[in-house]
């Protein structure tokens, strides 16, 4: 059984953010595979299957630098390992449009992935990462990734979304190597801000 997180924060005032394309992939795929979300503990969690592969899947209802424990709690419900754990989030490194599938590694100065790295002790999952790109020079990371994404981006972002649930698809039902081989190479916005 796979599990299949998305990262972000919780409340209204996120759910358009950068920070939140992570939950907005989760919530986008759930609706694509027919797997209800309720409010179970510290997530929004359901199980479904992808053709025979069991899946549960994954929004922490916690702050994003509070992620790991509520990662932990629903690997340890399901009684998951980590290697069969996948988290999506955003990745200020990778332009808007762009999606990256990585196995292991740092927390890349992502505060929920260094949580999860923190109470999992382990890099051992693989990792969603979808594109935010960096804000202009001098303006500060904290409040960008906090910010909307512009009208010019947001039809790029929906595109994204639906190419990295497929993506998702490809990784719990194929392997990591053909979802780096089929998604890592792809670049339809090579020109995006």
């Amino acid at each position: 059984m796979y599990a299949i997180v998305g990262l972000g924060n919780p409340g209204e005032a996120y759910e358009a953010t950068r920070h939140n394309v992570g939950w907005k992939v989760i919530i986008q795929a759930a609706r694509q595979w027919a797997i209800k979300l309720t409010e179970q503990g510290a997530s929004l969690q359901g199980t479904g299957h992808l053709g025979t592969e069991p899946i549960v899947l994954g929004v922490p209802l916690t702050w994003m630098n509070q992620t790991g424990w509520a990662v932990k709690a629903l690997l340890t419900q399901y009684d998951i390992e980590t290697q069969y754990l996948i988290v999506v989030y955003d990745d200020l490194d990778l332009n808007v449009g762009r999606i990256r599938i990585k196995q292991r590694g740092g927390a890349g100065g992502h505060n929920g992935l260094r949580s999860i790295l923190d109470a999992l002790q382990t890099d051992e999952f693989s990792r969603l990462k979808i594109g935010i790109s960096r804000p202009p020079v001098g303006d500060d990371v904290a409040d960008y990734v906090l910010s909307a994404f512009t009208p010019a981006e947001i039809p790029i972002i929906a595109d994204t979304t639906t190419r990295s649930v497929s993506a998702l698809e490809c990784l719990a039902t194929r392997g990591p190597a053909e979802a780096m081989n089929l998604f890592n190479t792809v670049n339809l916005y090579e020109d995006s801000p």
